[in-house]
């Protein structure tokens, strides 16, 4: 085969691919995760299913797909955002990625229900996901270590009981860190999802009106949370 040849499979294949998961994407739309089937992912392309079990051969290789995409496309948004105020403080760093987080949900709000939403039964998230899964949360790590070796982080309470679980967390995730901030650090990372959740699930209906200047708010009180000076 010339290699003329070869090019034109390979972008073929990568165009066929993408169009299984753009109908993949719209059916979770659609009907939700966990109705997802390659059935009919492939009648809708008009292709046999033997045929799309040739570039994924499971419901579960093409969930663990557009998984790894939608952490990739979260982590692509969050990372420019926080390249847009690189020189700023961490402060303006740190709303700026929480910002960037919740404008991607809202813009995506099927795939982040895919990524953060309830657990599709049946499916095991595979280790190939945890690259993509750790980019905001490696980039919030990132901008508390610049000013933990920079301006310093202010001093955070840590109970005696937590101490060990604390030590444990920062040895896993960030050795050069206070413990007190590794606990800080996780806990305000759940608190950030649990904000856009809470917004895009409609938990917030009724409660919360003006969204925008509340999330920053509650954004920048993470920040307080985790000592950013």
């Amino acid at each position: 085969m010339t290699s003329t040849a070869r090019g034109a499979r390979a972008r073929a294949r990568i165009e066929v691919t993408a169009a299984i998961k753009e109908e993949a994407r719209r059916q979770l739309a659609a009907e939700g995760a966990a109705r997802l089937s390659l059935r009919a992912v492939a009648r809708e392309l008009g292709m046999v299913s033997s045929a799309l079990y040739r570039y994924f051969p499971s419901r579960d290789d093409l969930l663990t797909a557009l998984i790894i995409d939608a952490y990739d496309s979260l982590g692509e948004a969050a990372e420019a955002a926080h390249a847009a105020v690189a020189q700023e403080g961490p402060r303006q760093r740190w709303v700026a990625v929480c910002a960037a987080v919740r404008r991607w949900a809202l813009a995506h709000p099927h795939e982040y229900a895919l990524i953060y939403g309830s657990p599709v039964p049946g499916y095991h998230a595979p280790e190939t996901t945890v690259l993509a899964a750790a980019r905001v949360g490696l980039l919030l790590i990132g901008i508390v270590r610049d000013a933990h070796r920079g301006p310093g982080l202010a001093d955070l309470p840590l109970p005696a009981d937590l101490r060990p679980e604390a030590e444990r967390l920062v040895a896993d995730l960030a050795p050069d860190l206070p413990p007190a901030a590794g606990a800080a650090l996780v806990a305000a990372w759940a608190q950030l999802y649990g904000l856009v959740g809470f917004e895009l699930f409609g938990q917030f209906h009724r409660v919360v009106e003006d969204r925008e200047p509340f999330f920053r708010h509650a954004a920048t009180r993470l920040a307080d949370q985790v000592g950013l000076p």
